[in-house]
């Protein structure tokens, strides 16, 4: 407890850290800003089966590609140690690798797209109106499958060398640009879902761009050339690969586990589908602002792990720590406080808002059961140890299935507390790895 009472007064710590989370979180609230304003333009056209329509499509779409993660994720830690060590060689090579790895999974993604997109809505059994607008909506988002895997390998390399900035300026500018589409082609143009789903692509392919004009600058600050040679070696491929593919594993998990939410509850109506993605969009806003801290952990551990600096790393899950809490009573309060009017304005469908309605108190309790488990991945992934997130998120699934089981005769009451439990499962099996890994000293092993 002294040891974090002194570092919760070292001023300087709060300052690495707010410097990175809060352009990070201003960054990452426009992501789900961009969902609520989808659903807010699409919840007031007539019928329920179009917000469910951009519900499940959505869902189907985040599930390739947010399956994706690693190639944020597994960016940061690499090109944050490589910043600790001022690395410049290395930092090139990370960021062409996985460049490349963006392209190439975007094309094998698109390749198995439509047969997953015709296997989930066998499995969600939906109404043939919600059937036919899904599809076109997941048909139109496949176009900005590059743009958005590209964006995820840039804004981790950002974020990695601690230029939250850039990261900043394009997801700003993605969402941003998405949200004033989504307006003027559903709205405007009276394109309906389809418009939708073109604003999300013409704003991802924007976004990318700028991240690759970015990169020429940032480069500066870090002298060094392409190692040509070692790309052709598979040895230089294979500690990123291996990353890559454990934090692939943990979140295809966990997309699952979203996927197997939308599937239950698109079994259980369509209006309860849109009400469960509206209440969602709750904990996207939630998710996306802690990450900002998460995403701040994960920078500075990186480079305390890359610099050898014990007591940074220390200072920093503390300083982080205290104020992710902070951050979740904030938003727990929120949507106890305003979660009618939450819900109220993403859709006018007086049955849909009924559901929500009786769900919000599961809203309120997520972000102070999910924050911790957002603080850990930040530590975990800052470290590159990937193994240990996809172990104990498989471990995670394993406890929860009976419980899932068990509880599906609940209708949805069932289907929100296993999800309650699940990120609370989260939090505890990394909390416990991370105990052991302290214990140790091991944090500071290749």
């Amino acid at each position: 407890m002294s040891d974090f009472a002194n570092d919760w007064r070292h001023r300087p710590t709060h300052k690495r850290v707010w410097g990175l989370a809060a352009p990070m979180i201003l960054s990452s609230v426009s992501v789900p800003l961009v969902t609520l304003v989808d659903s807010a333009v699409i919840g007031h056209l007539p019928h329920a089966h179009q917000l469910g329509a951009v519900a499940v499509g959505g869902t189907l779409y985040s599930f390739l590609a947010w399956a994706m993660g690693f190639l944020r994720m597994g960016t940061t830690g690499f090109a944050a140690q490589a910043a600790g060590r001022s690395d410049g060689a290395m930092l090139r090579q990370i960021l062409l690798q996985s460049l490349l790895l963006a392209l190439g999974f975007s094309l094998l993604l698109g390749l198995i797209g439509l047969p997953f997109l015709h296997l989930a809505i066998q499995m969600m059994q939906p109404s043939e109106d919600l059937n036919t607008l899904t599809q076109t909506f997941f048909h139109t988002r496949l176009f900005g499958l590059p743009a958005a895997l590209a964006t995820y390998a840039l804004v981790g390399w950002f974020l990695g060398t601690q230029n939250a900035r850039a990261s900043l300026a394009i997801l700003l500018t993605t969402n941003l640009v998405n949200i004033v589409l989504n307006l003027w082609f559903v709205l405007g143009l009276d394109w309906g879902v389809v418009g939708s789903a073109r604003a999300s692509v013409t704003a991802e392919w924007l976004g990318a761009l700028l991240g690759l004009a970015l990169t020429q600058k940032a480069l500066r600050a870090f002298p060094g050339q392409v190692a040509w040679a070692a790309l052709q070696r598979w040895q230089s491929w294979r500690p990123l690969l291996a990353v890559n593919r454990d934090i692939f594993i943990r979140s295809l998990v966990l997309q699952s586990v979203f996927f197997l939410i939308t599937v239950q509850g698109a079994r259980l109506g369509d209006a309860t589908v849109a009400a469960n993605a509206l209440l969602l969009n709750g904990l996207l806003l939630t998710a996306h602002a802690l990450d900002g801290l998460a995403h701040a952990v994960e920078a500075l551990c990186g480079h305390a792990i890359g610099s050898h600096d014990r007591e940074a790393l220390r200072r920093s899950m503390n300083v982080a720590g205290g104020w992710s809490l902070i951050c979740s009573l904030v938003f727990a309060g929120f949507f106890l406080c305003f979660g009618h009017l939450f819900i109220s304005m993403q859709t006018n469908i007086k049955e849909v808002r009924q559901i929500a309605f009786a769900y919000l108190p599961y809203l309120a309790a997520l972000p102070l059961v999910a924050v911790w488990s957002y603080l850990l991945d930040g530590l975990f992934i800052g470290a590159t140890r990937a193994k240990d997130m996809r172990n104990t998120m498989l471990l995670n699934v394993v406890l929860i299935a009976p419980f899932a089981w068990l509880s599906m005769g609940f209708g949805n009451h069932g289907l929100w507390l296993t999800f309650l439990l699940f990120m609370a499962l989260r939090g505890a099996t990394l909390g416990y790895v991370a105990w052991q890994l302290n214990r140790s000293g091991e944090w500071f092993k290749p």
